[in-house]
Order: C-alpha cells, then sequence, then structure tokens
C-alpha cells in the first residue's frame, strides 16, 4: 500500500511536469454586449477555436455553469465594487469562495482568481485594502483546501510604472511601494504570479512619435531603428517584450525574483473615431496574429528568458455598451454570431495545417420544441433562402427523417452563407453552435472539410501552440523522456508496475 501511494504520487508529479509544457494563449470574456450569445454557444465558440485558457470579469454563473467538464482553465474576477467589502470582512471572502469557487469546482476548472482590476490607479480608495482582501480570499481557499488549486493575484495597469523604458531602469511609482511590497510578498509565498495588463496600443499613442508603429505591432525594425537598453545592452525587437521586462526589473528593484509575469489583457482595436488613426484592421489583425507567435515561441522578455509569457487577448467578444471612446467597444476577436472580425493565424511555418482552419456549424438544440424546428425550418427554406434540397425525400440527407435532422441541415446552410453578413444562429431560441461536424454518410454539412459545398470557414485556432522548434513533437518527446526517465527508476529501484498499477 505505501508503495502503492508513493508510485501515485510520483505520477502526479510527472503529470505537473508534463503539463506545464508550453506557453498558452487565452482570451478575455466581457460581457457588455448587446448581442450576447447564450453561455452553450459560447463555449461552442471557444471550442472551435480550440481555446483552452478563458478570463472572465466576474464570476458570472452561467458561464461558469456552461465550461463546467470542458477542461478549460477559466480565470474568475472579483470585481472592483467587491474588494472593498472583501478587504474588510473574513466571511464576505468565505462566503465569495464558497459562493463562486467551491460552487463550481471540480467540474468546472477554476485556476484563478483576479482580486480587482487596475485598483491601484483607478480605485485609489480601495488601494490600502487591496492586500487585506487578497489574504482573506487565500485564506478561504486554504479552509476550502482548495489553496494549492486556486491561485490569487490582481492585475496592475502599466501605469504603475511611471518610466517603463528603457526597461533595466524601471520602477513602480514610490506611492505604491508598501501595497506592491505586500502584494509581492504574498504571490512569493502562495506561489504565485504577478498579473498586468499591457497594452503597446496605448503605450505607442502615448509615446506621441518616440516609438515606431512597426515596433509596438512586432514587425521587423530597420536598422536605424533599432531599440536597445544603453544598460544592459539588450536588443528589444517589440514593445511587448520591453514592457513584460519593465515589469520585471520593477519587481527586482524590490528585491523580489521568481515571481511569473502573466499578462491578463493585452489588444489592439480594429476600429476607432477621427483621434484615432491607428485603430485599424489591419493593424489589430498585425498586432494579435505576431502576438500569438511571439507567445508560442516559449520565451520569456530579454532578461527572464526562461519565463515563457502566458497571455490573455483582450477580448473575444467585442463589447459595444461600453462606453468611452469609439475604439472601446472594437477590441473583440470575433463577432457575436461567432464569425471572426479578421483572419486569425497560429501556423508557425513549421507545419502544414490541415486545411488552415476550424469550422463550427448551427444545428438544431437538443429538446427543442417541435413548433419552433417547424417554424425555423420553413423560414430558412423560405426567405433565409438555405438550400433544402439535400433534405428532400430520396435525397443524401432526407434519412434520418426527423425534423431534429431536417432543421440542423438547414439551419448550418443558411448560417455559413449569411454570418459573414450578419445571420445568426438562433431560429428563435432552437439552434446552437457546436464545433463537432454534423456530418455523415453522404451527407455533407456546409463548412464540413469534406463539404463540397464551399462556405464561409471560421478562422484558425489561437489557443495553446508547440514550441519555437516549430512542432508538438517536440512536446511529445519531452514527455517520452519523463515517462522513459520514470519507468527507469522505478526499474532500479526494482519495482515492478504490474505489482502496483
Amino acid at each position: 500500500m505505501k508503495l502503492q501511494i508513493q508510485f501515485q504520487a510520483l505520477l502526479l508529479f510527472v503529470g505537473v511536469l508534463v503539463n506545464s509544457v508550453g506557453a498558452y494563449i487565452g482570451v478575455n470574456i466581457g460581457t457588455d454586449v448587446t448581442n450576447l450569445p447564450p453561455p452553450v454557444e459560447i463555449v461552442a465558440i471557444l471550442r472551435a477555436h480550440q481555446i483552452t485558457h478563458v478570463r472572465l470579469f466576474d464570476s458570472d454563473a452561467r458561464i461558469l455553469n456552461a465550461l463546467s467538464a470542458t477542461g478549460i482553465q477559466v480565470h474568475v474576477s472579483v470585481t472592483n465594487q467587491e474588494v472593498l467589502g472583501i478587504g474588510e470582512s473574513t466571511s464576505a471572502a468565505a462566503t465569495w469562495i464558497s459562493k463562486n469557487i467551491a460552487a463550481y469546482l471540480p467540474s468546472t476548472n477554476i485556476t484563478a482568481i483576479s482580486v480587482g482590476s487596475e485598483v491601484l490607479t483607478s480605485l485609489p480608495n480601495a488601494a490600502p485594502i487591496l492586500f487585506s482582501a487578497m489574504s482573506n480570499l487565500h485564506k478561504a481557499l486554504v479552509a476550502s483546501n482548495l489553496n494549492d488549486r486556486v491561485k490569487i493575484s490582481t492585475p496592475f495597469a502599466m501605469d504603475v510604472i511611471p518610466n517603463p523604458f528603457p526597461p533595466s531602469t524601471a520602477n513602480f511609482n514610490s506611492t505604491f511601494n508598501t501595497t506592491i511590497f505586500q502584494i509581492l510578498q504574498f504571490l512569493k509565498n502562495t506561489k504565485s504570479f504577478y498579473t498586468v495588463n499591457a497594452y503597446p496600443y496605448y503605450e505607442y499613442v502615448k509615446s506621441n512619435g518616440i516609438f515606431p508603429l512597426e515596433y509596438a505591432l512586432f514587425k521587423p525594425l530597420s536598422s536605424v531603428k533599432q531599440i536597445v537598453d544603453p544598460n544592459t545592452l539588450f536588443h528589444y525587437d517589440n514593445m511587448y517584450d520591453a514592457l513584460i521586462d519593465a515589469v520585471y526589473n520593477s519587481i527586482a528593484a524590490l528585491n523580489f525574483s521568481g515571481i511569473p509575469v502573466v499578462v491578463t489583457e493585452t489588444g489592439w482595436p480594429w476600429f476607432g473615431g477621427a483621434t484615432e488613426p491607428d485603430a485599424t484592421l489591419g493593424n489589430a489583425e498585425t498586432y494579435i496574429n505576431n502576438l500569438i507567435r511571439r507567445v508560442a515561441n516559449e520565451s520569456g522578455p530579454p532578461s527572464q528568458r526562461s519565463f515563457p509569457i502566458h497571455t490573455y487577448i483582450y477580448e473575444l467578444f467585442n463589447e459595444d455598451k461600453r462606453g468611452g471612446d469609439v475604439s472601446e467597444r472594437s477590441w473583440g476577436l470575433v463577432f457575436a454570431n461567432g464569425s471572426t472580425v479578421y483572419d486569425l493565424s497560429l501556423s508557425d511555418g513549421s507545419e502544414d495545417d490541415v486545411n488552415g482552419s476550424v469550422s463550427v456549424f448551427c444545428i438544431a438544440r437538443q429538446g427543442a420544441e417541435e413548433s419552433g424546428l417547424r417554424d425555423g425550418i420553413n423560414w430558412a427554406c423560405g426567405p433565409g433562402r438555405a438550400n433544402c434540397g439535400p433534405v428532400q425525400e430520396g435525397r443524401a440527407c432526407y434519412m434520418p427523417d426527423t425534423l431534429q435532422n431536417h432543421a440542423s441541415f438547414a439551419y448550418n446552410d443558411y448560417y455559413q452563407k449569411m454570418r459573414g453578413a450578419g445571420g445568426t444562429c438562433d431560429f428563435g431560441g432552437t439552434a446552437v453552435i457546436t464545433s463537432v461536424d454534423p456530418s455523415y454518410g453522404s451527407c455533407r454539412f456546409t463548412g464540413s472539410s469534406n463539404s463540397s459545398t464551399s462556405g464561409p470557414f471560421p478562422s484558425p485556432a489561437f489557443g495553446p501552440v508547440g514550441p519555437s522548434s516549430g512542432s508538438s513533437r517536440n512536446v511529445d518527446i519531452f514527455r517520452f523522456g519523463i515517462l522513459f526517465a520514470v519507468n527507469a527508476l522505478l526499474y532500479l529501484l526494482g519495482v515492478n508496475t504490474r505489482d502496483i498499477l
């Protein structure tokens, strides 16, 4: 029995090693959207794009329930309005953990909590209580035996570092030093991470032409535009790395090390007002795709190469209800109907993509009312101009002769043809988006990789990809090496795995 326990512990250790491989790209999900899709459709969109990490700006119960059993890692948030109450009351913190974390684990894979967002700079009156709020929440996690599973941090704005360039001389604003020191000690003690909202878009705009646009967009720099830190002689070929290094150097200035930096928000607006000339579709597409390639190369910034830069893109949907500048409503990767705002590509050029895309389909919702399905079919095949010929008797998609099947084909044909023009997958609540190809036999649904009917495809997945060496084969080799080493160790110890499995 003792040997079995030891072996299980060894397997757990191996699992941690294997799963720690690879930097990840996640996405923020905001809900200030006029036509926000139902949570089940949001999850379908995430799966269609192979997104494995999401961050919520609150602890939305409907979305957390929809994420159940998906395996997607979820980063939830305490809102700024909740920080004061939690910081002043341990019982309030315990209640929050019970209601928003413990109630969903382990089915919903919650792994982290953001305590507020940019509290020091956006909510100064809550700044003195921020550390207490983090501490109270951690105590509640310990009491629930969840502290090893769920980490706590608080996203800082880059504004807490007044002069981020050159990175080697960066320091936190001394006004916040006491609070930041307490938080860094907390992060170190709890083996958590420093989180930051890093936006090269805003830094570029503020620089008033000091830095070239190419530098902010990860584009190659000419020899006369090279950015070099005069103290370390580190070359920075993009602003993103420089900002992250400014954070690491600011942390080091307070005598802390070994605390990884995770970027909780970054992105580029694809549309702006008259005073926002750099908020363009082309710039947003360039920034996001280059960001994905940068994160995928597994390395950290020049001063911390061993720390990959885990990153969450801001954001999944365009939050059209937000106020402020025009650009505030134009950061999304996809529209509410699931179609992408611009082309996204994860290819690192090392392997050919199969089709270069991942498809989503619009099908009839299980359990939908028959009357609703009939109305949906009649509309899709009539005003919606879907091609419903294949579901006619004797044709390829007629069997099985059910409303569910016929509606799925009609809905999907309409959706694939019209979503680029704003068509939605709703049909009076009788439809749902799925990433599972519903094609069968000789019945091919529009959008299938084997479909003879061309249709608009969503862009390639933007979830985690392999290391910069160019292939997931390297990860497989690494995992094989670990398993081989474990077996070799057991052999040397004279352990027969058949005796303990």
